[in-house]
């Protein structure tokens, strides 16, 4: 079985392994969330008052779909406000705080995947498991050849291979366009992942989320046909799956804009 050289995948990502180990969040101070136009923006209200991200930024957003959505997970929640049970809200904190003003950097570590991209690295035995990676992953190369004028080339093992300069160029290209909303869902799903190609080509319509899903956890489900499923694992991925529904939420909540 290969293992795969890149800078992240879906193991790469800190997520507890039990949530009671997670301190406890704040109580809830607050009783009704409203959504208000602000410009051509919309701003979440708490009690009218303006909610802010953990960096103290307003929380507008551009689209009043996605203001609804955050507006729900704050009305959703009880007496203790669980960031956990809030993907869509913890997203967009990050492409306020974290991601925008640095877009540029935010798409070379995107770009910076495609180099080390999860599909372009396959198994050399058993057989079962290259025709996995065959059948799941070929379709994206295709799509990448097609669709963006990039062409990857393939490693047997761990061993990297360079990528062509014009590919990853055609990658960059791609993205350019994204702005902060974008990049953060993208770059989330690169990283959960561990594959800009197959989140690409998710934005893009070739993928819908679960079979996204499914070709980032090709070698896992393999490990899992031979091995059993470790139930702490299990647990893990199931909560990467929510952040990967929030990205991919995300990007068609702003694409209503």
């Amino acid at each position: 079985m290969t293992g795969h050289p890149g800078r992240g995948g879906s193991g790469s990502n800190k997520i507890p392994g039990r949530e009671s180990l997670r301190p406890p969040g704040p109580r809830r101070f607050y009783d009704a969330v409203t959504i208000a136009p602000e410009g051509e923006a919309f701003a979440v209200k708490l009690d009218g008052r303006q909610a802010r991200t953990p960096g103290k930024n307003a929380l507008v957003v551009p689209a009043r779909a996605l203001a609804e959505a955050l507006a729900g997970e704050w009305s959703a929640q009880r007496q203790v406000i669980d960031p956990v049970s809030m993907p869509i809200t913890r997203l967009v904190n990050t492409a306020i705080d974290g991601v925008t003003g640095k877009e540029r950097a935010v798409r070379a570590d995107v770009v910076a995947y495609a180099g080390s991209d999860l599909v372009c690295y396959r198994a050399e035995r058993p057989q079962s498991l290259v025709a996995a990676q065959a059948y799941y992953w070929d379709p994206v190369l295709r799509w990448a050849e097609m669709r963006l004028g990039a062409k990857f080339k393939l490693a047997g093992g761990v061993m990297p291979v360079a990528q062509p300069t014009k590919a990853l160029t055609r990658v960059a290209e791609y993205i350019e366009p994204f702005d902060a909303w974008m990049l953060s869902s993208v770059h989330l799903m690169t990283t959960l992942t561990g594959s800009a190609l197959l989140t690409l080509a998710h934005v893009d319509g070739l993928l819908g989320l679960d079979e996204t899903w499914r070709c980032a956890h090709v070698d896992e489900d393999w490990q899992i046909s031979e091995w059993g499923e470790d139930r702490e694992a299990s647990e893990r991925r199931e909560l990467r799956y929510k952040d990967m529904w929030a990205a991919s939420e995300l990007v068609g909540l702003v694409r209503q804009n």
